[in-house]
């Protein structure tokens, strides 16, 4: 199989974890009526299903050392299936709860290793493209969730969601364990040796993942709250849904298209600049009557635009021999943000009772993306500093 083959296989699978994810935001509302949930809870539920990857992170990335890629994988898409279906059995919050962190293990270990396969694919080559449109599959599951999720809960009940899910796990789960392989030429630290990162990668690699972190963390306080800010114009919960998922679908092609001139031309923080920017207007925009359409196509085409340039950092950041290590710190940092935004967010919406409330902390955090990028160029061009840091 050539990269690209191989590139197209992982897609497919890594778009469970999107589409598993989207599970409660969609049903957040049946949620709130069938068990007297609040939107702070609602939003700890969502934020649940990072909750893992603060203290799993690293041990995660430690333990691919030990066990292929592949393997790591597919445990963590029968976790995720296996975690969506105890949600779906659920008779409270706390066994919502269970199921979110069960499934939240599941997707660490296989977005840790996701990001890896295509790092060792594609190092050196087209890399911003590849990781654009790898990253694309978690909009690509979100979107089906957000259309598909709403619909099934509406027609059949509020568990049916979490269901179909789990089953897209599964069967994502078999076919990276039937047709993965890894690339011949990469070179590995295998059996116990001691794994090192250099100070410079420590850096670099802190600053990707702070840049990744907020930067979804304000995708997923959109993809949360945007809905209710339409509704709040006069939309239908399922319309708003719809409204809101184009952005979704439209940043699928123009992340690849954004990867794409990065890897021509370069420019990553000037892209990075106008795309936050774009992000900005595009929440802005949202909050006007009738202009949920163009704020959605706005954000899904130059706001979002960025993800796979952003993720790209990732893998430019460290060495083969370390990545496995240094995507558990990576991961670490991200789910460390991605943990506290959501109840936040929530907790903004409780205490304003505004929509747009949420809108304004994902502003923020859009804004945040640019410096930090500024940051990892700058550490980037720094001297190696020689000495290692013994982890």
């Amino acid at each position: 199989m050539t990269r690209w083959h191989i590139l197209s296989l992982l897609f497919l699978a890594r778009t469970a974890l999107g589409f598993q994810f989207q599970t409660l935001a969609s049903v957040g509302d049946d949620l709130v009526v069938v068990f007297g949930l609040d939107y702070a809870g609602i939003g700890l539920l969502i934020g649940l299903f990072m909750a893992p990857g603060v203290v799993l992170a690293l041990p995660a990335g430690l333990w691919g050392r030990y066990v292929s890629d592949r393997n790591m994988v597919g445990f963590g898409l029968i976790g995720m299936a296996v975690g969506g279906g105890l949600s779906s059995l659920a008779a409270g919050g706390w066994g919502l709860g269970t199921g979110r962190v069960v499934a939240g293990i599941g997707c660490l270990f296989a977005m840790i290793y996701f990001t890896k396969m295509v790092a060792d694919w594609f190092e050196g080559r087209e890399i911003a493209t590849a990781m654009s449109i790898l990253v694309m599959s978690w909009p690509f599951g979100i979107a089906m969730g957000q259309i598909g999720h709403a619909w099934l809960s509406q027609a059949y009940c509020w568990q049916v969601p979490f269901q179909v899910a789990s089953a897209y796990c599964l069967i994502a789960g078999v076919g990276i364990y039937l047709f993965y392989r890894p690339p011949h030429d990469l070179p590995h630290a295998n059996g116990g040796k001691r794994v090192a990162m250099t100070a410079q990668e420590w850096r670099l690699v802190i600053c990707a993942a702070a840049a990744w972190g907020v930067f979804n963390a304000a995708y997923v306080t959109y993809l949360a709250f945007a809905p209710k800010v339409l509704e709040g114009h006069g939309q239908s919960a399922i319309a708003a849904a719809g409204i809101i998922s184009i952005g979704s679908w439209i940043m699928i092609f123009s992340g690849a298209a954004c990867g794409q001139i990065v890897d021509r031309f370069g420019g990553r923080n000037i892209v990075l600049a106008v795309c936050m920017g774009g992000a900005i207007a595009a929440l802005l925009l949202l909050n006007l009557p009738g202009a949920g359409f163009g704020a959605s196509l706005l954000f899904g085409l130059i706001g979002m635009a960025p993800a796979g340039v952003i993720m790209a950092m990732a893998g430019q950041a460290m060495r083969p021999q370390v990545r496995a290590f240094g995507m558990g710190i990576f991961f670490t940092v991200y789910y460390a943000i991605m943990l506290f935004t959501p109840p936040v967010a929530g907790a903004i919406l409780d205490a304003t009772g505004n929509a747009q409330g949420p809108m304004w902390l994902a502003m923020v955090l859009f804004a945040t993306v640019v410096p930090l990028g500024i940051a990892f160029q700058f550490f980037k061009g720094a001297p190696m500093m020689g000495q290692e840091r013994k982890v």
